[in-house]
């Protein structure tokens, strides 16, 4: 196993199960925070912008200075792990990719111990800045660009790897779409699911997110700990 472990293209946290479960529980997010926290969705930035330049627009200097928030937290999520990530490498213990896993566990643990009566800005700015440090960090599945927080960017490449298919029959079109595709699937079932778990758990169903956040947690800890112990230092791709 190490053997073939050590020879892989790609590392742990680049293979398919790692976006698989990491977009599951981002969907998760989006319909914690649409159901229970605020009608509104965590893992992008593109809405508040849009409602931003409209509040300038209308001088509702209020409004607009609001909307800072949210988007200076997804900022501020870019920049620090940008920032820790090279300094994690350093001590050669786990991945950045790891520890931010980690990270996300225990933000998800405190939001589920959050009352009703809190606000639900706190929530929304905590998921901003770990969905913001998630996408910043997990680029690539398996050399393919792509997104572990939204789907937007798979919606369009599964359009267009699609038509390159039926045209050249291709492998590397077919693989796209099948990749895509999948990502696309699993948020909608973490979205579906978390809606459920939010029916009859209430505030404390975003704890189930955080079993899948666990799972992927305990897997790469696994990986830098043993089989790619070696190769601490090495940079997934994208990056």
């Amino acid at each position: 196993m190490q053997k073939n472990h050590a020879e892989s293209e790609y590392l742990e946290c680049e293979q398919r199960w790692v976006y698989w479960l990491l977009i599951t529980a981002a969907g998760w997010f989006g319909a914690y925070t649409f159901i229970l926290r605020g009608g509104v969705f965590c893992n992008a930035q593109t809405a508040n912008v849009v409602l931003f330049a409209i509040a300038l627009g209308q001088q509702r200097w209020l409004d607009a200075a609001y909307l800072l928030i949210p988007i200076g937290a997804y900022f501020l999520g870019a920049f620090v792990s940008e920032l820790l990530g090279k300094t994690v490498k350093r001590f050669h213990l786990l991945r950045w990719d790891t520890l931010l896993i980690g990270i996300e566990i225990l933000v998800v643990l405190a939001l589920g111990f959050l009352p009703a009566s809190a606000p639900d800005q706190i929530c929304q700015v905590a998921l901003n800045f770990i969905c913001s440090m998630q996408f910043n960090t997990f680029r690539q599945v398996k050399g393919i660009p792509a997104s572990t927080t939204f789907v937007t960017n798979h919606i369009r490449q599964v359009g267009s790897n699609f038509a390159k298919f039926l045209r050249h029959r291709d492998s590397a079109s077919k693989e796209k779409v099948l990749t895509h595709g999948s990502l696309i699937l699993f948020f909608a079932l973490g979205a579906a699911v978390g809606a459920v778990c939010a029916r009859f758990l209430g505030y404390y169903s975003i704890w189930g997110s955080g079993i899948i956040l666990l799972v992927v947690f305990i897997r790469l800890a696994i990986a830098d700990r043993s089989y790619e112990k070696e190769m601490l230092s090495r940079v997934p791709h994208g990056h």
